[in-house]
């Protein structure tokens, strides 16, 4: 194991195919990262949880995301790439923690130790990991424009109608599919809501007929041209800002903290789930 200093010198370099793995909201992550990176011509790149990630085609990197450094199936994972039968690929791990398994068992490590939290429910963290790897991709000015909107929106009132709401439907497009799934974890994990996440060109296709009065359809990036009209007709509200959408996950954040004190839970230590999901 080695801790770059240099995360640019640790991260995947362009036309490299890599694998990026991680388990719930990390793997959602990866999701928005794999996205991301195909969509700027980088590289192939593949996003999979643990246990179906397909290590043994032909990658140049694997990297693994895990805020405890302690999942499980990540750990296992890594032991199984020691023999594939082509040689080891290359690995990287994104860690909260260094002293763990999943950075002992990784190649190169990139500490975000400072971005860990005590809570249960995963949400610094995940959003600094997606913006390392988004600035590793387009470079600082959109995170910087992300930054600037996200600060807007913790200092902004929270509208009293995204708070309790009975339904939320979370929508997104290429890159923002993974925000939208993440979004919809948050409100699950957080406040017990009911939530579902679709990609936004799906939602129409049958999805759409859960929407009333009462309920949230909440888009994060720019939305398919007629869906506002779409959701308006069926009473429901629809939630389309002008935000970078990683500041729009940011709201989320709140609604579900905010949800969660209305309805008299610990957002912090949601029921049925521990900090890290370590098998025996």
């Amino acid at each position: 194991m080695s801790t770059s200093p240099e995360v640019r010198d640790c991260l995947p370099d362009k036309g490299t195919t890599v694998a990026v793995v991680g388990c719930g909201t990390s793997w959602f992550m990866a999701q928005s990262y794999a996205s991301l990176r195909e969509d700027a011509g980088v590289g192939v790149t593949d996003a999979f949880t643990a246990t179906e990630a397909k290590i043994d085609r032909p990658y140049d990197a694997l990297i693994v995301i895990s805020r405890s450094g302690t999942t499980s199936e990540i750990a296992e994972l890594l032991d199984l790439n020691q023999k594939r039968s082509d040689g080891p690929l290359p690995t990287i791990a994104i860690v909260g923690v260094t002293d763990s398994p999943v950075a002992k068992k990784s190649d190169s490590v990139i500490d975000l130790s400072f971005a860990d939290e005590k809570s249960v429910v995963q949400t610094r963290f995940a959003t600094t990991a997606l913006m390392l790897l988004r600035a590793s991709i387009h470079g600082i000015e959109p995170c910087a424009a992300a930054i600037d909107d996200a600060t807007k929106v913790l200092a902004e009132d929270l509208p009293g109608a995204l708070v309790n709401a009975e339904q939320y439907s979370f929508l997104g497009r290429g890159w923002t599919m993974g925000l939208a799934t993440e979004a919809a974890l948050k409100m699950r994990e957080s406040c017990q809501a009911w939530t579902e996440d679709y990609s936004a060109m799906e939602y129409r296709h049958g999805p759409i007929a859960i929407a009333a009065e009462g309920r949230i359809t909440w888009q994060l990036g720019p939305a398919p041209e007629g869906l506002a009209e779409q959701v308006a007709a069926t009473g429901a509200s629809f939630v389309d800002d002008d935000l970078d959408p990683m500041a729009d996950l940011v709201r989320v954040h709140r609604v579900a903290l905010a949800t969660s004190l209305a309805r008299g839970l610990n957002p912090d230590q949601p029921r049925n789930l521990t900090r890290s999901v370590i098998l025996g």
